[in-house]
């Protein structure tokens, strides 16, 4: 059976007004269509329509001025900038929005983060779990973040606050870490009961399990990710040179 995989609202938004900022249809210094004109052109709840621009304004493609409006500020320069182009929500977005904590603290490494990490399965780690929600659209990511216990000491990693500042940037300000580049391995299952509950699926419903590697310069990893994508509510792209 294929996989169909549909982008959540809040992808389409985001993706539509950067190809309008690439084209030139909202050049640099121009003024952005306002939340009611895209929640009606894009048929979006508000709340969907503000994460997206959020999205847009952390990545640098638009600023807010208080007052005024949003404007664009044209394609982000640099390779940095294209890094910083989010996959996940669970990485680097503020908890605040749309978040849910299900759990945090120290527990033996499973299997599938101990490969990420480098480690022996069983190793203490600290792991934080928590689903993503978009408002008319549902669950779009559960997903644990494990980190070595040595690096979680000192961070709210492990503790049950909200991360306002997004789970990298925590951890990166806190212990003077610099993190450099991810690799994923993305697969396909079905979800087993306690998965399907939280994503609002059936047991049925193919998932796409991700697995993140994040690590610094030299290749080291410090933070892994195993993550659970609903299938229907995915589109997963990505573009790389041939040569």
């Amino acid at each position: 059976m294929p996989i169909e995989v549909a982008p959540p609202k809040y992808v389409v938004i985001v993706n539509a007004m950067q190809q309008r900022i690439e084209d030139g249809t909202y050049p640099p210094g121009s003024m952005l269509p306002s939340e009611t004109d895209l929640v009606r052109e894009f048929r979006a709840s508000r709340p969907v329509v503000v994460r997206a621009l959020d999205l847009l304004r952390q990545d640098g493609w638009i600023e807010s001025r208080q007052g005024k409006g949003r404007f664009s500020l044209g394609r982000p320069g640099g390779a940095d900038q294209r890094q910083r182009e989010r996959r996940f929500a669970v990485l680097e977005d503020d908890e605040r929005a749309g978040s849910t904590l299900l759990a945090a603290g120290e527990v033996p490494a499973p299997s599938r983060a101990a490969v990420a990490l480098g480690i022996e399965p069983g190793t203490p780690v600290v792991a934080r779990r928590r689903v993503i929600t978009v408002d008319g659209l549902g669950p779009v990511e559960l997903g644990t973040a494990f980190l070595p216990a040595d690096l979680a000491d000192g961070t709210g990693v492990g503790g049950s606050d909200v991360l306002p500042e997004g789970l990298l940037r925590h951890v990166a300000s806190r212990k003077r870490v610099r993190f450099d580049h991810v690799s994923e391995r993305i697969s396909a299952r079905l979800p087993d009961a306690d998965e399907a509950k939280l994503l609002q699926v059936s047991e049925g419903d193919p998932v796409l399990t991700v697995l993140l590697s994040v690590c610094d310069r030299s290749g080291t990893p410090l933070l892994a990710v195993d993550l659970l994508l609903p299938a229907r509510r995915h589109d997963l792209e990505d573009v790389y040179p041939l040569d």
